[in-house]
């Protein structure tokens, strides 16, 4: 059994681990605390990918105390090398004499095996304190890291009767726009169609409110035949610009991109448009482990259609548009979508319901 004070210091490690939400990809969110004599002796957390982990920069600040303390880690230990050394070497040095995990890593590299090193080592491992906050905490590596596709959710702002257009304004409020723009910062890669390219003309960068240099994830665009302008604002960083077209693309206009520093991925075709679910495994072998789709009824549509969505995040304002040619934030959809695990949260006067996408029927 756990104590509260156990609680207390996992609870601070995986508070560590979630200041580097959005930096760390592909590698995990990771947070660690030791703590001698009922003291905190030294904390971390992985920063970015290539730096030191979590593990590394609290036993640096610990130093020689560390020396018969407990470390709490929000995530198994790796035993590996990989950018960096082996963090299980370094913990046994330091002589820690206990060491509690509060979930394993599914990575098949290491899952099982860093615990099983410091055991045999003598320390006294335990694992499972807080394990669904630290499984949440790292949905997105732990779907790309055992299945080598993305993380992909699907982000609306809707009006009350689920229109996603409506007059020339904006659906949702101030602050759930600058929410959004929070949450680019933390995946990979926004994806819209082309017809959202078309119609606003979008940057698709990350523009948060008094931070000047905001993570910009990828754009990545879906236009089977590539009818987007290469004058499209999204052009503005052609590197960080990625085109999924098919064989039907113009290859001189492709090719024109190519030079720009843009990147083209062409997957075969279903329904003479993007396949949507080659399309995710090209970009899991790019390293891109999450995507949020901020497209519109129809991209949304076929995303939904190709069973590759886990999340759903929907803005939802306290308006009615009421017309019957305004777009639902689904259109063609043949199959029963549901939500599981949903929590519903004010925004100022929206509302936001995100759930999982677990039961298709």
């Amino acid at each position: 059994m756990f104590s509260f004070e156990d609680k207390k210091y996992m609870t601070k490690a995986l508070t560590l681990a979630n200041h580097a939400r959005g930096k760390t990809s592909p590698n995990p969110m990771v947070g660690c605390v030791i703590v001698k004599n009922n003291k905190i002796i030294g904390h971390g957390f992985h920063h970015a990918s290539g730096l030191s982990h979590a593990e590394i920069n609290a036993l640096n600040e610990a130093g020689d105390d560390a020396h018969e303390a407990t470390m709490f880690v929000t995530l198994e230990p790796c035993c590996h090398y990989g950018k960096t050394p082996p963090c299980v070497d370094e913990i046994i040095k330091a002589k820690i004499s206990r060491v509690i995990v509060s979930n394993y890593d599914p990575n098949p590299v290491v899952s099982g095996k860093g615990i099983e090193k410091l055991q045999k080592a003598g320390i006294n491992v335990e694992t499972g304190l807080l394990q669904d906050r630290a499984v949440r905490l790292n949905e997105i590596y732990n779907k790309y890291i055992t299945t080598r596709m993305p993380f992909v959710l699907v982000k609306a702002g809707m009006s009350l009767d689920g229109k996603i257009q409506g007059p020339n304004q904006w659906i949702t409020n101030e602050k759930s726009r600058q929410l959004v723009h929070k949450m680019r910062s933390e995946y990979d890669a926004i994806l819209v169609g082309k017809q959202t390219v078309l119609n606003d003309n979008p940057y698709l960068t990350s523009r948060i409110k008094g931070k000047k240099n905001g993570k910009n994830p990828y754009r990545i665009i879906v236009d089977s035949r590539f009818q987007i302008p290469i004058e499209s604002n999204v052009f503005a960083n052609p590197e960080m610009v990625i085109i999924a077209a098919t064989n039907a693309a113009p290859p001189d206009k492709l090719s024109i991109i190519k030079k720009m520093g843009a990147r083209v991925v062409i997957t075969q075709t279903v329904n003479e448009v993007v396949d949507i679910a080659q399309l995710m495994k090209q970009l899991g072998q790019m390293e891109i482990t999450s995507v949020m789709v901020e497209g519109g009824a129809r991209i949304n549509a076929s995303f939904l259609s190709a069973g590759v969505v886990d999340k759903m995040a929907l803005f939802i304002s306290l308006q009615i548009f009421g017309k019957r040619d305004y777009l639902s934030v689904v259109e063609g959809l043949d199959t029963v979508i549901r939500l599981n695990d949903a929590c519903v949260k004010r925004v100022g006067d929206d509302v936001l319901v995100q759930g999982y996408v677990t039961k298709r029927g």
